[in-house]
């Protein structure tokens, strides 16, 4: 089996640690923040480039092509030069593609900016579990993760909470202009304390072993290709709940057109709920596999239930919390199986392959999932969510499996 990075942190404080944790998800946070710049503002850049709704949804198709290529790539960069000049390339190139649709004037110019942020949003991951994985101190390290998972649902929960208003005051550029100061100013503050993010050497590894370890025998390791389905099949669920699931539900339970977004609201901040209770069990990573079937069960549950029977509206929004609820106390453990899966000095390039799962499976889903709305099958959609939450339950423990026979 893979040995885990030697503790490169046993002498850090637990003020070393909080200010590492704070600053790694201010930086996720933001990251999330710059991937819905665009679609809260869909309704004016439509009338102001005369395009449809089509082609602005390819501007988010390509930044998660190329956010998932740069993903793959960017943990070797992290693993050969260290996470911080990545860390620091990667949310400066999030506030020029920022910059860049702020003072767009065609579409051509917006597919170009999408590029650019794709290439920053890239690097997060890798780097972000890198720093958190050699030099938090063990004990807090599921903490880590439920606080990176929150800054995530946050920085999501931000852009269309700022950036409509904006918008409906004054107008789509000064929203965007706003979004380019915030990035900025996330820039500066991590300059200031980016001593805080200097990576530790690992001891004792010769110049072969370096050289050997900045290859790709990681990809033999069967549990990363397990991992990487696993984030997978997450980002078809993530990605059905947010873009279809409220109005598949509208359709299904005669829920009121004006609690539609409030249900995803619902379910983003008990996602976050459930983070922080996820964080404190993850700690024994006994628990992984368990912690996931549990969780993913309920909400296969609940999706199985909003599918199939007759519901008064009220009770959809208190659906979506249980949901989330549920879902949320996952991400740690989900977390925590790929760090038990990670060789010596790959954390980069493991958690970059397993994390470009993502970004696949959300350029796949909303094809999958448009269809059967296309088809007029809201059933279907809630059928398909839970079907890939049962699919979740299976690979965590074929990842437990895989790992035992390494």
């Amino acid at each position: 089996m893979p040995t885990l990075a030697p503790p490169a942190h046993l002498a850090a404080t637990r003020r070393d640690d909080v200010w590492l944790i704070g600053l790694v998800s201010l930086a996720h946070g933001t990251s999330h923040f710059t991937q819905l710049l665009l679609p809260p503002l869909f309704p004016w850049l439509k009338v102001e480039f005369a395009v449809n709704y089509a082609q602005l949804g390819a501007l988010l198709t390509i930044f998660f092509v190329v956010s998932c290529a740069v993903q793959a790539f960017s943990g070797f960069w992290v693993d050969k030069h260290g996470p911080r000049p990545v860390l620091f390339a990667g949310l400066g190139l999030l506030v020029l593609a920022a910059a860049g649709f702020a003072s767009s004037t065609s579409y051509a110019a917006l597919a170009a900016c999408a590029v650019v942020a794709g290439l920053g949003n890239g690097v997060f991951h890798p780097v972000d579990y890198t720093l958190i994985n050699r030099m938090v101190a063990p004990p807090r390290v599921g903490h880590a993760y439920s606080s990176h998972g929150i800054s995530g649902n946050l920085g999501w929960a931000l852009a269309p909470a700022l950036l409509a208003p904006l918008a409906l005051a004054y107008s789509w550029r000064v929203a965007l202009w706003v979004a380019v100061g915030f990035a900025a100013a996330v820039w500066l503050l991590l300059w200031t304390q980016r001593q805080r993010l200097v990576l530790p050497a690992l001891p004792g590894l010769t110049k072969a072993g370096k050289e050997q370890e900045s290859g790709f025998d990681f990809l033999r390791i069967p549990a990363v290709w397990v991992c990487f389905a696993f984030f997978l099949f997450f980002a078809m669920v993530l990605s059905g709940i947010q873009a279809f699931a409220p109005e598949a539900a509208r359709q299904l339970h005669d829920v009121p057109l004006a609690w539609v977004a409030q249900c995803l609201t619902i379910y983003m901040v008990c996602a976050a709920a459930g983070m922080v209770g996820g964080g404190f069990l993850a700690n024994n990573p006994a628990r992984g596999e368990r912690m996931v079937a549990l969780g993913m069960g309920v909400a296969a549950g609940v999706a199985l239930i909003l599918a199939f029977a007759s519901l008064p509206a009220a009770a959809v929004p208190v659906l979506f919390g249980v949901m989330g609820l549920a879902s949320g106390s996952v991400s740690p453990a989900r977390d925590m199986l790929v760090k038990r899966s990670t060789p010596a000095n790959a954390s980069g390039r493991v958690y970059g392959v397993v994390y470009s799962g993502l970004d696949i499976g959300q350029a796949i889903a909303p094809l999958l999932f448009g269809r059967l709305m296309d088809l007029h099958q809201p059933q279907s959609i809630w059928i398909g969510i839970a079907g890939f939450q049962i699919l979740l339950i299976t690979t965590a423990f074929q990842v437990h499996r895989v790992r035992r026979q390494t």
